[in-house]
């Protein structure tokens, strides 16, 4: 039995988040779809996170187990002539029997993008938050960068999928502006439900003054979410990048 790992990229607008949802068409249940025609028996697979519904990725990790003999660097290939458009496998390998896409998984990054601008890009609607109220680039900056250590990061969550702890370590949170385009980059060893979206609303209210960017560990030890800036629209935001040792780790170095 190998075990084989994907690294695939997606446009989540139409998908229902990653997960396999009864009544909801999800990048999951069409990857599984695609992975039945191919190999011809009904194939779990395991992503390496929960992204919500219209959320992209640009790197994503996944894996499944089956008794197959198609070459690795054809699998690709061999997947790719079942998906929809707004799917694509770009690589494949054959992992360690005991590699999990998340539990192996190392570090993730998202970025969530913004376009500050007072007239809406209709080619960027499902790919950008739109922001038309000017936004103060150094307090995002500043309230960015106050995420960064290991907290509790219950403040900043959703209620949703159940964890052990609500404690991660933010290792980098920086954002940059390109025209219009404000780019967050957050990089943790693990993200809550919601917590990325959450993040960039408290940097959002500090961008407004409704607090300061010093007040953010504070809250963060509060931990009641009411104290926090809003959960921001899932359109902007993209998993960038994932990290794991071994030869999955390989297919992800770019």
């Amino acid at each position: 039995m190998r075990n084989i790992a994907l690294r695939l990229r997606y446009d989540g607008s139409r998908y229902h988040g990653w997960q396999v949802q009864k009544n909801d068409a999800t990048v999951a249940q069409t990857m599984e779809d695609a992975l039945e025609k191919v190999l011809g028996v009904r194939t779990k697979i395991t992503g390496c996170g929960r992204t919500d519904a219209g959320v992209h990725a640009l790197r994503y990790c996944a894996n499944f187990r089956a008794e197959t003999a198609i070459p690795v660097d054809r699998i690709p290939l061999a997947i790719n002539s079942r998906l929809p458009d707004d799917i694509a496998v770009v690589a494949a390998c054959d992992a360690e029997p005991d590699f999990n896409a998340i539990s192996s998984c190392l570090k993730k990054e998202y970025v969530y993008k913004i376009l500050n601008s007072r007239i809406r890009d209709p080619f960027l609607a499902d790919r950008v938050c739109f922001w038309p109220q000017q936004l103060d680039m150094s307090l995002i900056s500043r309230a960015a960068s106050a995420f960064v250590g290991t907290h509790d990061f219950k403040a900043v969550r959703s209620v949703g999928t159940e964890t052990k702890t609500t404690v991660r370590t933010v290792y980098s949170c920086h954002a940059e502006k390109a025209g219009e385009i404000i780019t967050i980059a957050i990089c943790a060893d693990g993200f809550l439900y919601n917590m990325c979206r959450a993040m960039v609303g408290t940097m959002v209210y500090a961008a407004y003054g409704k607090l300061l960017p010093e007040e953010i560990p504070s809250l963060l030890a509060k931990g009641d979410r009411r104290l926090t800036g809003p959960t921001m629209p899932p359109q902007g935001l993209y998993l960038n990048r994932v990290w794991y040792d071994g030869p999955v780790g390989e297919i992800f170095l770019d």
